[in-house]
């Protein structure tokens, strides 16, 4: 079995499987393997859960890299292959959102994996189910933004402004969440904590309580 094989079976699909399908079956994973729906005293499962994510989020993001150099092969025509000098320019991405104004957007379910959005404005956006991936969140304002279930997964959130931010479910999973604000974010049903922050870097954040994480 080839790596590329094994990545399409990792998402459970059949090899040349679309981009559509591909981050369809990311989704369906994620949502079936998110830590939150495993008993947090359960720690076989929840390490299977954990190993689970990381496997389904490479395969991901290589499938997707995958497809993006086959269309750009694809555009170029043989005169193009042929003459080395014209180089085939990459396609532009959007990844650089970097100060936007995303205030009271509806964002929820988009793929913001690996995007820039450091210093933007999300002040109060529906990102409710989203993937964010590696998204870069440096300084950006997130209060009152509603992070149910989002994906951020090794994130940066350094001095992000997460004040009164709903982040029930949201898995902040290896995150950089230095210097933070999350005060008076929802993160808690009664006792029980509901975000998941295993190997999250909380250091100097401020916490939903207003002390300062040591």
């Amino acid at each position: 079995m080839s790596e590329l094989e094994r990545y399409y079976r990792v998402l459970e699909l059949e090899p040349g499987a679309t981009l559509e399908e591909v981050n369809q079956a990311y989704k369906d994973l994620v949502f079936v393997w998110h830590p939150d729906r495993i008993p947090l005293d359960n720690l076989r499962l929840q390490q299977k859960a954990q190993d689970k994510l990381k496997a389904i989020n490479e395969a991901r993001d290589k499938l997707r890299s995958f497809k993006a150099k086959y269309q750009v092969s694809q555009t170029s025509s043989p005169t193009q292959q042929k003459k080395p000098s014209q180089t085939q320019q990459p396609p532009k991405k959007s990844s650089d959102l970097s100060g936007k104004d995303y205030s009271r957007a509806n964002l929820s379910n988009k793929d913001l994996s690996g995007r820039n959005l450091s210093y933007s404005n999300l002040n109060g956006a529906n990102l409710s189910d989203t993937f964010m991936h590696k998204v870069n969140l440096r300084g950006a304002d997130l209060s009152e933004a509603n992070l149910f279930r989002a994906n951020l997964l090794l994130a940066d959130l350094r001095e992000a402004n997460l004040r009164n931010a709903n982040l029930i479910g949201a898995d902040l999973s290896g995150a950089d969440l230095r210097g933070a604000d999350f005060t008076g974010a929802r993160i808690r049903s009664g006792d029980r904590l509901l975000v998941k922050l295993i190997g999250a870097n909380l250091s100097g954040a401020i916490m939903p309580d207003g002390t300062i994480h040591a």
